[in-house]
């Protein structure tokens, strides 16, 4: 295993970056990494007029892949995630779903205490370790990090925890991976606009699938597999997912399209990640027991 510290950030994903770290493919690396306000709010009186705008949502990396192929994809394993003492969680004008009934920026900090994040002294909340910025180098010029895409990216999705697979269309060798913005607590929607944002580790294996192609990142774990799509709206983000994820089953098991579309009716689910980036992202989650009765396989 070797490390990458949080000295090499990147603020948007782009072909053009030069790697901070080259490895082999099926190397597992630890990854520091800050969180989203770039580590500008630990005290209560950081007020987030005040932080430098221009060095937020950095992700660590980017990490060049060896054998990782443009059109083919990269395989990226959670393997642990670990945090620092405190997550720091905000909302504001215009900011999130309730933007409108504020004026001003508001800020809670939260101690990390074990296995629970201390929301105050009557309330603590179970951890819930994700990463909310992960992903690869896109297609064409620099999106940056806190819009998702095709690439991955800021896709808040809490199905990216310890344990999790994705895979990762590749649009340049090496395919330039990095990650951060990572969460000790966030439900679905991230409706402030922000989670429990803490600081800490992830520690990841890559892999390099030079012949597996896919258009946006798929994600698998103990029980599910999934589509994960980006787009302008909700429903937009959902449908395509849904017409992904009808395309690769049949593509793989050579089932027919109307019977597969009424059996996912049935056993899959659409689930929002976060409905207040520039682009909303949804998952669609396929049980695992239905995928390997139909003989699936990517």
């Amino acid at each position: 295993m070797v490390e990458l510290s949080d000295e090499k950030v990147l603020y948007a994903f782009d072909k053009t970056l030069e790697p901070a770290l080259t490895v082999p493919s099926g190397e597992t690396v630890r990854i520091r990494a800050k969180d989203c306000f770039g580590n500008q709010v630990q005290r209560p009186e950081d007020e987030l007029d005040q932080i430098d705008w221009d060095h937020i949502n950095p992700a660590t990396g980017p990490i060049f892949v060896e054998g990782a192929k443009a059109g083919g994809a990269l395989k990226v394993t959670i393997d642990a995630i670990e945090f620092d003492g405190q997550s720091a969680s905000c909302t504001g004008k215009d900011e999130g779903v309730c933007g409108d009934r504020f004026e001003a920026w508001s800020t809670h900090l939260c101690a990390i205490d074990g296995d629970e994040v201390v929301w105050d002294e009557r309330l603590r909340i179970p951890l819930r370790p994700m990463i909310g910025v992960i992903g690869v180098a896109p297609v064409a010029g620099a999106v940056n990090c806190g819009t998702p895409g095709s690439h991955g990216g800021n896709m808040d999705n809490t199905a990216i925890t310890t344990g999790a697979t994705l895979y990762f269309p590749v649009a340049v060798d090496g395919a330039l991976f990095g990650c951060g913005d990572m969460h000790a607590a966030m439900g679905d929607g991230e409706i402030s606009v922000s989670g429990a944002e803490a600081a800490g580790y992830a520690t990841v294996t890559l892999t390099a699938l030079p012949e597996l192609s896919v258009p946006d990142p798929l994600i698998e774990n103990e029980t599910h597999f999934g589509v994960i799509a980006s787009a302008e709206t909700l429903d937009a983000a959902a449908d395509r997912a849904v017409h992904e994820m009808v395309d690769l089953i049949c593509d793989r098991t050579g089932e027919k399209p109307d019977e597969m579309v009424m059996l996912l009716s049935l056993v899959a689910d659409v689930q929002v990640c976060q409905m207040v980036d520039p682009e909303k992202t949804v998952r669609f989650m396929v049980p695992k027991y239905v995928l390997d009765a139909l003989g699936f396989a990517l």
